[in-house]
């Protein structure tokens, strides 16, 4: 059971073995932090010598950036855990990087300091907890009663004689650019957005540039009106940021079209993309060269599989996944409002053509509630005598009447699908008259209620 609510994860087994590792390493970290951990990278640190130990750079290099993939990709699993790499010691080409002796001040004070450091003997009553303290102290704002704890995951012998052949190499460099750009959407900031913001920390040198869709970016979004706004969005990506690379400039804007300032700012010199958003790479190029600046260097990404996407959901980790399965969740609270009366309770079940309207209706119909479709209230409201139907005729002509004094429901439909004037104006005659029918139904559904019912019936508003 999770003890600590924050943690840092301190790693220091060589780079080579670590991939392999990580599954049980982050398994064991789960038990003891329940919601924020770091992870800091520190291969060859050693705990168990006589002077103070500290941190020092490692180089970026794509097998790096590959590490920190699998890192969030197994931290997936633990769906409670919020993992952030914090990337202050990985250096890549800039001339100019962090201190490495100054404390980072991190959002969330760590609570306890983890190692997958191992003694000779095992145990947890050592000098190197010590030192591990101290490091962690002098590296990070930690919590003032600072907890250690040496783990001890369980590794399996295929992985350890494949690791014992195998030796660090600094592999391929990064070749970073002083501007980059990117672009997203970054609703429910998940692992996925992780893998694509620390490589572009990872690739940036003086300046990361991020897009964030709004408004008309987000039209055609699955359950767009889940997705969160764009304040806390923000909010969101600025603290992880912050938190990961604190002496990286950010600059975080609201785009509205595809583009944003990818087309525009003459400084930008690289654009960071998924597989999926590849072509949109080079339609930014595209308009730079229109525009008379330089092309962007485009830096691809893979996209990550998500372990635990069902049926109708897509394999890679996906804001909308995480939206799809809020549907039949209580997203907060209703506030209490005295001058509302308790019965009837009224539920509106809305949503697009075949999203299941009819179907959870019939259900709640079966546990005794009453219906109300809007659909039919809105064909009877201009019917002869119905609250719209003289002024729909006064509107629209009295083409549209049939010659037993009803109103042909197609005439009326070529005169506004397709003009959204014409719809508009249609939509401000029905539905008052939709809202007024709705009422007198749901005061005849609360007539119906007796003052020792144990069942309370719902009005639902389809």
């Amino acid at each position: 059971m999770s003890v600590f609510r924050s943690g840092v994860l301190v790693l220091t087994s060589p780079l080579s073995a670590l991939s392999m590792r990580l599954a049980p390493i982050l398994a064991s970290a789960a038990k003891i932090v329940q919601d924020t951990l770091y992870v800091h990278l520190q291969p060859g640190l050693l705990l168990t010598g006589s002077s103070q130990p500290t941190s020092t750079y490692i180089p970026a290099t794509q097998e790096v950036c590959s590490l920190i993939s699998k890192l969030y990709s197994d931290a997936d699993v633990h769906g409670n855990l919020d993992v952030r790499v914090l990337l202050t010691n990985i250096k890549n080409q800039s001339g100019s990087q962090q201190t490495l002796s100054s404390v980072q001040n991190l959002s969330h004070p760590p609570e306890v300091v983890l190692t997958d450091f191992q003694t000779i003997d095992g145990g947890q009553y050592n000098p190197a907890k010590q030192q591990l303290e101290r490091y962690a102290t002098n590296s990070y704002s930690c919590h003032p009663h600072l907890t250690s704890v040496l783990l001890y995951p369980e590794y399996g012998i295929e992985e350890d004689i494949i690791n014992l052949k195998e030796t660090d190499s600094e592999g391929n460099p990064l070749q970073s650019h002083s501007d980059v750009v990117v672009g997203g959407t970054f609703d429910r900031l998940h692992n996925a957005h992780k893998i694509l913001l620390s490589v572009c920390c990872l690739l940036s040198e003086r300046r990361l540039l991020i897009g964030v869709a709004d408004k008309e970016l987000l039209d055609n979004k699955a359950l767009k009106e889940l997705i969160e706004p764009y304040e806390k969005r923000v909010e969101k990506l600025a603290q992880f940021l912050v938190d990961v690379k604190p002496s990286l400039g950010y600059d975080i804007v609201p785009i509205s079209d595809p583009f944003g300032p990818s087309i525009t700012d003459p400084e930008l010199k690289c654009i960071v993309v998924s597989e999926e958003t590849q072509k949109g790479g080079q339609s930014v190029n595209k308009r730079r060269l229109e525009n008379g600046l330089s092309e962007l260097r485009i830096h691809e990404i893979q996209l990550v599989t998500d372990p635990k996407h069902s049926e109708n959901e897509e394999e890679k980790i996906s804001s909308s996944s995480f939206r799809n399965r809020l549907l039949g969740t209580l997203l907060k609270t209703p506030a209490e409002n005295p001058s509302m009366p308790s019965r009837p309770y009224v539920i509106g079940l809305t949503g697009g053509s075949g999203s299941g309207k009819s179907s959870i209706a019939k259900i709640l119909e079966k546990l005794g509630a009453a219906l109300i479709d809007c659909d039919k209230l809105g064909h009877q409201s201009y019917k002869p005598g119905g609250p719209a139907y003289q002024k729909v005729i006064d509107e629209f002509g009295t083409d549209i009447v049939c010659e037993d004094g009803t109103i042909n429901r197609r005439a009326i439909a070529s005169k506004v699908f397709g003009n959204k004037d014409q719809l508009k104006r249609l939509t401000d005659i029905v539905w008052p008259a939709i809202a007024t029918l709705a009422k007198e139904a749901v005061k005849e559904a609360a007539a119906e209620e007796t003052k020792d019912s144990y069942l309370m019936k719902v009005s639902l508003c389809v």
